[in-house]
């Protein structure tokens, strides 16, 4: 599951997306910094959120602390429906799997970006939690047939074109044909490996 994304866009890329498709992002905190990163579990990052004056953009951590303390950072979808939804915003998601060479010590990174080259939103809801304040936590499902070959399982990508309905909470999750569609690259010590 999705334990690191990243995003090597700034506040004003994100905020041209939006306006490109017709829509005004609005930043009641204020305009972040962005600055290009890999965002890890408990990281702070940009959300995207419906509020009543329309869509705003806010930073927040990354995962809530679960009972036993450890960071919520993905949830399972599946029956279950949400109505504190936000989008992450991202320019790609890793995975790891086992090293293809059994002498290496580290996993073998895979990165994975969206086909047409801009900014992912990764289906996600906050919380409110006493420790933390509002934090959020990414959605899963059974995973695209992209996805497939390297993890059973994927963070949910609504296609742009289905941000707004997912931000609606009267609505129910994308159905994955109307998913993002993603290509990966393995990642080296050097760069990418294709």
């Amino acid at each position: 599951m999705c334990n690191l994304y990243r995003l090597h866009k700034g506040a004003d890329a994100i905020r041209r997306l939006f306006a490109d498709m017709g829509l005004q992002l609005s930043f009641p905190e204020g305009i972040p910094n962005l600055e290009p990163r890999d965002i890890r579990i408990t990281d702070r990052a940009p959300i995207v959120k419906m509020s009543e004056d329309g869509l705003m953009m806010v930073e927040r951590r990354w995962s809530w602390p679960g009972q036993q303390g450890k960071p919520v950072f993905n949830l399972r979808s599946e029956g279950r429906s949400f109505s504190n939804r936000c989008l992450a915003i991202a320019d790609g998601f890793y995975e790891f799997t086992a090293p293809e060479d059994p002498k290496a010590k580290r996993k073998d990174r895979w990165l994975f970006s969206s086909v047409e080259g801009g900014l992912l939103g990764i289906a996600a809801v906050t919380r409110n939690s006493p420790d933390v304040g509002e934090a959020f936590s990414l959605l899963t499902a059974e995973p695209s047939p992209e996805v497939a070959p390297i993890h059973n399982r994927q963070i949910i990508l609504p296609s742009p074109a289905h941000w707004l309905e997912w931000l609606d909470p009267s609505t129910t999750l994308p159905s994955s044909s109307s998913w993002s569609t993603v290509s990966a690259k393995r990642m080296t010590e050097m760069g990418l490996d294709t």
